[in-house]
């Protein structure tokens, strides 16, 4: 058996047409096929079911796809591990952030992250945390900032720091001198939220339900920058991070009470996963970030 072996039965697995994985490999149809066919006999059985208009996996096929895909993430992890400085004069480090935290987050920490290490290459990918976990288990990422909630066994959380979400309205908001609102004038106020598609709305609904309260949500949005531009231009209250407010002279965070609306973030990485220098160092530098708001 050889990796590429490997490489054109996941191609195969992925694409579900010998003719598209052909194409995505840059080899021909029929030498793809002829090596399915000299894999599978290796193996002594067949991983395709080629009856049907579509090629499907068969039990054995399905069963080896896991494996398969394991040993080419440990091998590449190795790869990485090989070429990994700890001087940090090369490297590269993958992160995943969920959007809420891309305004006012990522940039201190990448900021600090490229003084220090200028040479190393930094790949930022917004996302969901569910696909999040999902690509760190893949090793498509060394990294993942988002919320404690997390959703997959073999996925473990280093935490970051406490956030608030606040009440935020522009200043020409009648409620603008204010510093604290009670939380029952959600019931009151015109909202744009983010949609169903982030946790921050997840969050948000359901500290509504614990404290019994009926937000009256006019706009929704599948975007932090959209949500702000809603705010900033019009009289509706949106629910973020009061953090996005602190360089914003046209915005105002004020608190609800009597019960804040918090919640964790926290680094995110796979169980057991090699750390390259870049991820270690990364890591330690967001350490100072969260130790002084570190809840007892």
């Amino acid at each position: 058996m050889l990796l590429r072996h490997l490489r054109y039965f996941l191609a195969v697995v992925e694409h579900r047409n010998f003719t598209r994985a052909a194409s995505a490999l840059h080899v021909s149809q029929p030498a793809l096929s002829q090596q399915i066919k000299q894999f599978e006999e290796s193996l002594g059985t067949r991983l395709f079911d080629r009856s049907g208009r579509s090629i499907a996996l068969t039990d054995a096929g399905d069963i080896y796809a896991d494996y398969a895909r394991r040993v080419l993430r440990e091998l590449e992890e190795g790869k990485r591990a090989i070429h990994d400085v700890s001087d940090l004069s090369r490297g590269t480090l993958r992160i995943a952030i969920t959007p809420t935290f891309t305004p006012y987050l990522i940039g201190p920490l990448v900021r600090r992250f490229h003084q220090r290490h200028a040479n190393i290459r930094v790949q930022i990918e917004e996302m969901s945390q569910e696909r999040m976990e999902e690509r760190l288990l893949d090793d498509d990422f060394d990294l993942g900032i988002a919320f404690e909630e997390v959703h997959h066994p073999d996925i473990e959380s280093r935490f970051l720091l406490e956030e608030r979400l606040a009440l935020v309205i522009n200043r020409e908001h009648p409620l603008a001198g204010q510093q604290r609102l009670d939380a029952q004038i959600l019931g009151s106020l015109s909202l744009v939220l983010l949609n169903g598609e982030f946790a921050t709305r997840e969050q948000i609904d359901r500290y509504c339900r614990q404290h019994d309260l009926q937000p009256r949500v006019m706009m929704e949005a599948n975007s932090v920058n959209a949500v702000i531009e809603v705010v900033r231009n019009t009289p509706l209250a949106s629910l973020l991070p009061a953090q996005l407010t602190q360089e914003r002279e046209d915005l105002v965070a004020l608190t609800l009470t009597p019960a804040e609306l918090k919640r964790t973030a926290v680094l995110l990485l796979r169980k057991g996963a090699y750390q390259s220098a870049a991820a270690r160092a990364f890591m330690t530098l967001a350490e100072p970030i969260s130790a002084p708001e570190r809840p007892c």
